[in-house]
């Protein structure tokens, strides 16, 4: 024992000796770091003040301009592409007249809302952090809350200003005196007691303790039952706060938001973007703070927590957004512009370098989030859209199999392509590939068929010899057949005439699927130029009105609207050529509905998930080339466009509530003529 002890110690303290030598090299080495960045940071000022560096500023200054214009050719495809895109902004110009003061009520309209009562009427205290703010810009955010046409409204001004900023407090003493004045001349329709004094309640603190807590601050002072939430440099719509209480009324809101406009300078009618959201969506909030402006809640929601958290200061509205809405039971999207965010140097607005530590600050929100929800070892990065527009990766449970259902007729250099690009691509390795043979004649595939006997994880099933009867093409027929025969947990139903790009497809896919809350994912898919075939349904686009897909031949680089080609989302709808679901859901909802024999049979199935409460998912992570409709031919024309049309109507039919209800995750904005999400003219 002895002996052993004696070893035992002098093999720890060789152990010891090698970390304290390893530790003196890390110092000596930092130490050699920091003195070469001395170095080059010298030699940087001496480059900056010499005259030639300063002589070929314009010159680089055009070169990065260049290069810029380049990167944007490329993201666009073609220098059509950019034009195209050029073309589709002016368009956006044009109607951004309607949103702007053009769209404020006239005098009819402010008096009718004014002497509206509704049967809850309310109180909806607004809190507004002060910091430092101009003096313009803050008359102009008092006048916009006195201008509401729904008048039981509390402001809240938690003002942390330095010395050099006391007019702030003149200016709000001033309105609050204005304020008083437009009260004696009220009905008094929205009050249950009309108020004695100024609905704006101001506090100068005595230090400023950043936007989250001169947030708390506010709040300390709200009386009303409903929070809503404004920036001190920001702007509502007349009209918002009357809108927000209708919501209340008839959907029995606890949660509500509205689209909202970037505008520079002084003048709304300035516009820089304009975000026409869709409705309350868990996977875009995780990815994207889609909802930002103008929340508004239900006190109650807090239930004694924090508003605002100081740990994500920069992301402060997006862990309370994400918080409060996993709390609420009715989240209402209001689609108007209700909410007007100026972009000015230093705000949020004018991008994101301005507030850098948001970013972190909107990963920790996420992740915070994302545990309390009970998932571990996820992976948070940003995406090439925008710093906090993040890719969200699941850690995969176990290693399930996958049965990889491919239906095909003749076509043997599809198949065999997109075989090949399965076995040669995927990482992924727990996978069979059940190929559905349904009614092929030619020797060439016969003969394929045999060659792939060799391989183990690739058996053929025949449906047209397990089913004589059929004498008709019928998609959904041959796919149950398929998954029938299928032994995996997880169900890939993949066409024919698809090949694999991203060699972690399998994985981007799964790792949503295994979600108990998830019904269908798709993949994004392109076809053989590169452009966009697949990136979403929309249920209503297209001529049939039946359903289409998102950002259709969009260049492939494209980021999509407001970043939307950039990260996983919920859609109505995901296509059947590379579609993934858990076997459960599958036999849940009987599968593909056989009466619609090929087309829309997809967008009926992933419906019936989303009647299960479940949530469908496109993934833009996994890559696919599809060369549509190689193998059947197009819809447009002959009997083929006959059967299309019978089976939009069948579909419209069956699904009329929730096509006259549109699509929640589009609006109402968009037209449904394009799927490029341009504006209704």
């Amino acid at each position: 024992m002895s002996q052993d002890f004696e070893t035992n110690n002098r093999i720890e303290q060789g152990s010891l000796e090698q970390e304290r030598i390893k530790n003196d090299d890390l110092v000596r080495r930092l130490a050699e770091t920091e003195e070469k960045n001395r170095q080059l940071e010298a030699e940087l000022k001496d480059i900056k003040e010499n005259f030639a560096y300063r002589a070929t500023g314009p010159a680089r200054r055009l070169t990065d301009k260049v290069g810029r214009q380049v990167e944007r050719v490329r993201n666009q495809g073609s220098v059509r592409g950019v034009l195209s895109k050029v073309k589709w902004k002016l368009q956006q110009k044009q109607c951004m007249k309607r949103y702007g003061k053009a769209s404020f009520p006239g005098t009819a309209t402010i008096q009718k809302e004014k002497d509206t009562s509704f049967e809850t009427m309310p109180m909806i205290s607004i809190l507004t952090p002060v910091y430092n703010n101009s003096a313009e810009f803050t008359r102009q955010l008092l006048d916009s809350i006195l201008d509401q046409t729904y008048e039981n409204w509390q402001l809240c001004l938690a003002d942390g200003s330095d010395a050099e900023h006391a007019y702030i407090k003149d200016i709000v003493e001033e309105y609050q005196k204005k304020d008083l004045e437009l009260l004696k001349a009220s009905k008094g329709t929205h009050f249950d007691e009309k108020p004695s004094e100024s609905r704006i309640t101001y506090h100068k603190l005595e230090q400023n303790t950043g936007i989250s807590g001169n947030t708390n601050e506010c709040l300390k002072m709200a009386k009303g039952s409903y929070i809503g939430l404004i920036d001190q440099d920001d702007l509502l719509h007349p009209e918002a706060l009357f809108l927000y209480v209708e919501a209340i009324n008839k959907l029995n809101a606890d949660y509500i938001y509205s689209d909202e406009v970037t505008f520079s300078g002084n003048d709304i009618d300035h516009m820089l973007t304009m975000h026409f959201k869709p409705d309350y969506a868990v996977d875009n909030l995780r990815a994207n703070n889609y909802i930002c402006h103008f929340s508004c809640f239900k006190r109650s929601l807090l239930d004694g927590t924090e508003l605002f958290r100081t740990q994500f200061d920069g992301s402060q509205d997006h862990d309370m957004i994400l918080r409060l809405t996993d709390a609420a039971e009715h989240i209402v999207h209001i689609p108007r512009m209700l909410y007007y965010w100026r972009s000015h140097a230093g705000s949020v607005a004018s991008g994101i370098e301005a507030k850098p530590y948001a970013i972190e600050a909107a990963r920790g929100a996420v992740a915070d989030h994302l545990r309390r929800h009970g998932y571990e070892n996820f992976k948070i990065t940003s995406t090439r859209a925008f710093p906090t527009i993040f890719k969200i990766s699941y850690a995969i449970v176990g290693k399930p199999m996958i049965s990889i259902v491919i239906p095909t007729c003749e076509h043997k250099e599809d198949l065999e392509r997109c075989i090949r690009s399965i076995e040669e691509k995927s990482v992924y390795d727990h996978y069979e590939i059940v190929v559905v043979e349904n009614n092929s004649k030619s020797q060439e595939i016969r003969d394929y068929y045999k060659s792939l006997e060799a391989d183990a994880k690739v058996r053929v099933v025949d449906y047209s010899a397990a089913h004589p009867e059929q004498k008709t093409f019928n998609y959904s027929a041959v796919v149950n057949y398929g998954v029938s025969q299928s032994k995996g947990d997880y169900i890939l139903l993949l066409n024919n005439d698809v090949e694999v790009i991203s060699s972690a497809w399998m994985e981007e896919m799964l790792c949503y699927a295994q979600r108990e809350d998830v019904g269908a994912v798709g993949a994004k898919l392109y076809f053989p130029n590169g452009k966009i075939q697949h990136a979403g349904v929309v249920l209503g686009l297209g001529a049939h009105r039946t359903a289409g897909h998102s950002h259709y031949n969009q260049p492939g680089r494209a980021l999509g609207y407001m970043g939307r080609l950039c990260y996983t989302q919920n859609v109505s709808a995901v296509t059947g050529a590379c579609l993934m679901v858990k076997r459960s859901a599958y036999d849940k909802v009987g599968g593909f509905d056989e009466s619609l024999a090929v087309s829309l049979n997809d967008v009926d199935f992933c419906l019936k998930l989303r009647e299960e409460g479940l949530l469908n998912i496109f993934t833009p992570f996994a890559e696919l080339t599809h060369y549509e409709s190689a193998s059947r031919g197009l819809d447009t024309t002959g009997a083929n466009a006959e059967r299309y049309n019978a089976e939009s109507a069948q579909f419209k039919e069956k699904w009329k509530a929730v096509l006259d209800a549109g699509d929640p995750y589009y609006n109402v904005n968009f037209t449904l003529d394009k799927s490029d999400y341009s504006l209704r003219v």
